[in-house]
This record gives C-alpha cells, sequence and structure tokens, in this order.
C-alpha cells in the first residue's frame, strides 16, 4: 500500500487483516460489491454505510478510523441478553424451567416461544437465594467442563440482563442462534466480542461475537446425583483447579 494512502483506508485494512477476512469476504460483510480493493488503494472513499457497518459489526469507532481519537473501540450496545419468557405457577412466582440435553437442542430456535416452554418441567425452590430473580436449569452435556461439572448434571443460572453485568471468570450458560453452551466467560479488549473457556483443558477457547447470545445465565448452583466421597486424587485435581483459577484471577487483577 503506498504511503500517500489515507489513514482512515490504512485503518480500514488494519481492521481486515486483524479479523482475517479476505478483501472479498469483508466486501461482502459490509455490503460492498465485489472486494475493499478500491478502498485500500485510496479509489473509493468510506461511505457512511460502510462505516456504520465497522462500528455496528466490530465495535470500531468512526473518531479513531479517521484519526481524531486514539480509541479504538466503543460499546455499541448494551447487549440485551435477559430471558425472552418466563414460566409462572398458579399463584403467579416464578418457576424454574428445566431444560434437559434433548430440550437444548432446540432451545436456541423456541427461545421467545411461549408454548414451547409449557411443555418443559417446572419448580420453585422457597430458599432465599432463588428469590427476587430470574432462574433456569440446564443439563450438562459433554466433558469439556470437567471435572467441576459432569455430564448429566444440572446447573441452575441467574439471569443476566445485559452484557455489561457479566463477570469476567465466572461460570455462564450462553445461548446462541445455534447452540447452548456451559463456559466461563472472559471479556475482550474489543467489546463486541467474549472469549468463552473450557475447564477441561483438552478444549481450546471458543470466541464469539456478542451479537450471537440471545441469553446468558450466571451458573450459581447445581444438581448433582453423583455423591460418592472424592478420591486422593480427587482431591488433588479439586485442589490444582482452585489453583488455577486463583491464578488467573490474580494475572486479570494485574492487567
Amino acid at each position: 500500500m503506498g504511503t500517500d494512502v489515507s489513514i482512515d483506508v490504512k485503518r480500514f485494512k488494519q481492521v481486515r487483516d486483524e479479523h482475517g477476512f479476505t478483501q472479498a469476504a469483508f466486501a461482502e460483510l459490509l455490503g460492498i460489491k465485489n472486494s475493499t480493493a478500491d478502498i485500500e488503494r485510496g479509489r473509493t472513499k468510506l461511505s457512511g454505510k460502510v462505516v456504520a457497518e465497522l462500528l455496528r459489526q466490530f465495535g470500531i469507532n468512526p473518531l479513531w478510523l479517521f484519526g481524531e481519537s486514539n480509541q479504538k473501540f466503543l460499546q455499541v450496545t448494551k447487549g440485551d441478553v435477559s430471558p425472552k419468557v418466563i414460566s409462572l405457577n398458579s399463584a403467579e412466582n416464578e418457576n424454574i424451567v428445566l431444560v434437559n440435553v434433548k430440550a437444548a437442542a432446540g432451545y436456541p430456535h423456541n427461545v421467545q416461544d411461549v408454548e414451547w416452554y409449557q411443555q418443559l418441567p417446572a419448580f420453585d425452590l422457597p430458599l432465599p437465594e432463588y428469590r427476587n430473580a430470574t432462574h433456569r436449569g440446564f443439563q450438562i452435556e459433554g466433558d469439556s467442563m470437567l471435572p467441576n461439572f459432569r455430564p448429566g448434571e444440572w446447573v441452575l443460572g441467574k439471569a443476566v440482563p445485559t452484557i455489561e453485568e457479566a463477570s469476567n471468570n465466572k461460570i455462564y450458560v450462553v445461548v446462541l442462534y445455534d447452540s447452548v453452551l456451559v463456559k466461563k466467560l472472559q471479556k475482550l479488549p474489543d467489546p463486541s466480542k467474549l472469549l468463552l473457556i473450557s475447564l477441561n483443558e483438552e478444549y481450546l477457547p471458543i470466541e464469539i461475537n456478542i451479537n450471537d447470545i440471545q441469553e446468558l445465565w450466571q451458573v450459581n448452583s447445581k444438581l448433582t446425583f453423583n455423591l460418592d466421597a472424592p478420591s486422593e486424587s480427587g482431591l488433588l485435581r479439586q485442589l490444582q483447579q482452585s489453583m488455577e483459577e486463583l491464578k488467573s484471577d490474580f494475572r486479570t487483577f494485574k492487567q
């Protein structure tokens, strides 16, 4: 790229490179015909629509794009991830709906379907920890969250209204548009993205767009039916896991 290209063009290409898009793929994403080649050569100016798309999809600050600010990202939205449907009992108090593994497969596609929820079991817990908030139960599938959460166990999650209220290094049920995941959450410098981390180190972290999240539930308890006394090796694994979480929290604090 020539040195006479304007700063907005340079930074436009920087965004494309950072996200690993080809010129054609980036053009399609932003609604540009053919490719971004003419923009990156300085032949075509950035339109207001493209600038708006960079803000909406990547949180890119328009002032940074044009060299008027050092702040690269803006928080585009508060990220509404609150429950789309709640369940009430005969006394019009909220129930805790249980979503088993089979139901979880259809949950993302029925997240706003009131009749669909009526097919799911629901109950209430007369405990202070479950008052004045919406809770939902999800069954664990797979081994990505071992050793803390085993397949077949249930987690109970408290509804999170917005992404802003989510906390780093907490466990969440993340309802995407195509799946339901139980992961540890890590916020990223780019406010449009999050990192989902498995406790089982055999699984790599997953980077997702905030706009892909439909609902978010912070896990605060679980139901288990395996009450075997932990073995010595099991206790050691638990201690190691606790130490890793402490080190992770410490690194986050130092940053």
